[in-house]
């Protein structure tokens, strides 16, 4: 393993070679690299989902070159290496499994772990319980963590009424809006969305993935039952279209 791994960084240092190395890869930086390693984050959980498990060694590959190819840009400025990267998340998953690498007692729970990480950030200097949420996390993601950290200070309601009910103020703010505020309105509304599924229990990301698949199958159910005439028919036909795609699947919403 430490033979690949050492080969797969030769491969880095020669394409970012100032001399001899290649041009494309010589032309990126930190930022034009970001989309990619992002993209194929969601190839490998894309290759997971789907059970394609030969895909998935082909991905994490891929993911794997994206924190070697920023490990080098950071040893190029002298500000850390590769074996910098191991080392700290070695300490972070030491740290973080006291009863594994410490004392030995103890379970690891949910709470647990969101007390050990808080822990972390304090001794980074962290200001607030805020601190931490990645900006580049799915909308979604990101408003159901902060939520998470806000309900651990109290900051919540304690049953599914509450946020219920400001999903339905919020809805009657973007019905009233102007066009200047409704941009505000509509994420207004998909906060108090997230807030309400979070206090059923449900993951939000996760939820609209599901409707995002089971919304592209139904459609492709009608394309195909519309043999290619689907965009002609009228919206009482498509209508109609989409309900017996639904029948079909056996009475599922």
């Amino acid at each position: 393993m430490s033979q690949q791994l050492d080969r797969l960084l030769e491969i880095m240092a020669r394409l970012r070679d100032p001399e001899t190395g290649c041009e494309w890869d010589l032309a990126q930086d930190f930022a034009s690299i970001a989309p990619y390693t992002i993209e194929e984050a969601y190839e490998v959980a894309d290759a997971i989902e789907r059970g394609a498990m030969d895909e998935l060694r082909e991905e994490l590959g891929d993911l794997l070159l994206q924190v070697v190819f920023l490990a080098r840009m950071a040893q190029e400025k002298s500000l850390f290496e590769f074996e910098d990267i191991a080392r700290a998340i070695s300490d972070k998953m030491e740290a973080r499994h006291p009863h594994i690498f410490g004392d030995g007692t103890g379970t690891m729970t949910e709470r647990r772990w969101e007390e050990l990480k808080a822990s972390e950030r304090e001794a980074k200097g962290s200001q607030s319980a805020m601190d931490g949420v990645a900006r580049a996390l799915p909308a979604l993601l990101r408003a159901e963590k902060l939520q998470k950290r806000a309900a651990r200070d109290g900051f919540d309601w304690g049953d599914t009424e509450g946020p219920a009910a400001k999903v339905r103020e919020e809805m009657a703010e973007l019905a009233e809006a102007d066009v200047d505020h409704r941009l505000e309105e509509a994420g207004d509304l998909l906060f108090a969305a997230v807030n309400l599924v979070r206090a059923y229990g449900v993951p939000a990301e996760e939820a609209l993935r599901a409707a995002n698949d089971k919304f592209e199958r139904r459609y492709r159910g009608m394309e195909n039952a519309a043999q290619g005439r689907f965009a002609s028919l009228s919206l009482d036909q498509q209508e109609a279209l989409w309900n017996a795609v639904k029948r079909a699947e056996r009475g599922t919403d």
